[in-house]
């Protein structure tokens, strides 16, 4: 992922806007290099622009510690025949946002990306008459208070979106996990090299027929192979057969590996790979925060 013009900006599409956890994990993972970056409210239309050369690489989330895989992106990366190159984890620390000024009996509407809601499911229960409205991201979500000029409305958002837009923390870590992280996925048109590859991304299917998904995944225990994600999903318009997204470490340059993935794919009735690339082995850093209670309101 390197470029010897020192002028070159690479073109990197980010989902959100700047200030979001994407935004984030895109200026850490990139950490360095001088980018072009584009913003995309809808998943689908990132992976599209990386399907269609328009940016070199996408970064988008699949997958949080507290609500699971977001089993459309892994979709829309298998749909548009892109591949997985990197990733990123990034800790989540939901804060509640308002325009300056603003009280907590003022509230009336908060905004956030979908998964920011559903990962503050316990404190939004403290605030039974609040109205939570999903929107596209917690960044956007963070601009739209900041663009209503509103006391009753207030976004779930991070620390860096409320600097940018110039909003007030009215409450601090409301996220209901204490160590909640969203790993992030960097996608580009085609499988990459790259030093110290170490994790593979697979989607298949498998026979519809008693234990078949049991001998699929015997294949990874009787090589040692560690699988550190499984998903499913409904495969449209057949009814009761799923696709599955696995995780699995290892490395296509390792000929065992290479032979356990081969006779994996004869067993499946479909089998493709999403990507191998460098595991982010440093991103997730585990703690406890035992004066939490003192900080929410």
């Amino acid at each position: 992922m390197s470029d010897t013009n020192a002028e070159y900006k690479l073109p990197v599409a980010c989902f959100g806007t700047p200030g979001s956890y994407s935004y984030k994990a895109m200026t850490e993972f990139f950490s360095g290099k001088k980018l072009e970056t584009t913003y995309h409210s809808q998943f689908e239309d990132l992976v599209q622009a990386v399907a269609a050369g328009k940016v070199r690489y996408g970064i988008l989330p699949i997958e949080n510690s507290s609500t699971g895989g977001i089993t459309e992106v892994y979709d829309l990366i298998h749909r548009y025949d892109c591949s997985i190159v990197g990733e990123k984890y990034i800790k989540v620390e939901h804060d509640l946002v308002v325009l300056p000024g603003t009280s907590l009996s003022d509230i009336r509407i908060v905004y956030s990306h979908p998964q920011g809601l559903a990962q503050c499911r316990n404190y939004f229960k403290k605030h039974p008459d609040w109205i939570l409205q999903p929107y596209f991201s917690t960044s956007q979500s963070a601009q739209r208070v900041q663009e209503e000029q509103r006391h009753d409305v207030a976004a779930i958002a991070n620390s860096t979106a409320a600097e940018l837009y110039g909003l007030d923390i009215l409450a601090r870590n409301v996220n209901d996990n204490v160590t909640n992280f969203t790993r992030f996925v960097i996608i580009a048109r085609q499988l990459e090299e790259h030093e110290n590859i170490d994790k593979i991304t697979l989607v298949l299917t498998v026979n519809h027929s008693p234990g078949a998904l049991y001998h699929v995944l015997g294949h990874f225990f009787y090589n040692d192979m560690n699988m550190t994600h499984l998903e499913s999903r409904p495969i449209e318009g057949r009814p009761f057969e799923y696709f599955f997204h696995i995780d699995v470490m290892g490395s296509l340059k390792d000929p065992g590996v290479l032979r356990t993935l081969q006779a994996l794919a004869r067993t499946c009735k479909y089998f493709k790979i999403l990507g191998n690339y460098p595991s982010d082995k440093e991103g997730v850093i585990y703690e406890t925060r035992p004066d939490r209670q003192k900080i929410e309101p």
